[in-house]
């Protein structure tokens, strides 16, 4: 990949992967709750999810919705509704000494389907594969690009799952542990205001 290319697309994703989005505050309320390690599976999940998810966007997926938008549309609205419903847990939960014993962070597989439903993890996967994937070996780019993905956005998870591991190891009571997870649950619910946006658009018009 040249250099022209490369460097700016290692700003992107790392801008994408470290800022604050649905993936991160999730990460950070599962850190709180269950520790680093218990979250990894959650971690690598979302890591290779994204990456998949671009790979696939690059691969042609734009084009089916360009067909049936109706399709992209029902997408958007699952994920928010599935979105508001895990910040609702969050917000409702304390901390791990006071957890039930069936409580569990989220799996491999959640943390991998948790992107197809991700504004912010959609957004990146269009740009990515728009504007750092040149015509000259575009697929050769785009599983590299995919690549770094992994490469950035994994370490950049874990520090969000690791700042939330010692908000709960510097917040000792039960409330603060509550008011933190209530925190983490409203920004989960501003992160989708683009959303919410386009609804009210679709209600005024």
């Amino acid at each position: 990949m040249d250099a022209s290319v490369f460097y700016p697309l290692l700003t992107f994703t790392f801008v994408y992967s470290i800022t604050p989005g649905p993936n991160n505050l999730l990460l950070a309320a599962s850190g709180a709750a269950f520790g680093y390690r218990r979250s990894l599976p959650h971690m690598l999940g979302v890591s290779l999810g994204a990456a998949l998810l671009l790979l696939v966007v690059g691969c042609g997926l734009c084009a089916v919705f360009d067909r049936v938008p109706l399709l992209h549309t029902a997408l958007k609205y699952f994920g928010a509704a599935y979105l508001v419903w895990l910040a609702w847990c969050i917000a409702r939960s304390g901390n791990a000494g006071n957890r039930p014993p069936t409580s569990k962070p989220l799996r491999f597989w959640q943390g991998m389907a948790l992107q197809w439903i991700n504004p912010k993890t959609w957004v990146m996967a269009v740009g990515i594969a728009a504007t750092y994937t040149p015509r000259d070996g575009y697929f050769l780019h785009l599983l590299l690009a995919g690549l770094l993905l992994v490469l950035v956005s994994f370490p950049s998870v874990s520090v969000w799952t690791l700042f939330g591991q010692c908000v709960a190891c510097t917040l000792r009571s039960p409330a603060a542990i509550h008011r933190f997870n209530r925190t983490m649950a409203g920004l989960l619910l501003v992160s989708l205001y683009p959303f919410a946006f386009e609804v009210w658009d679709c209600l005024c018009a």
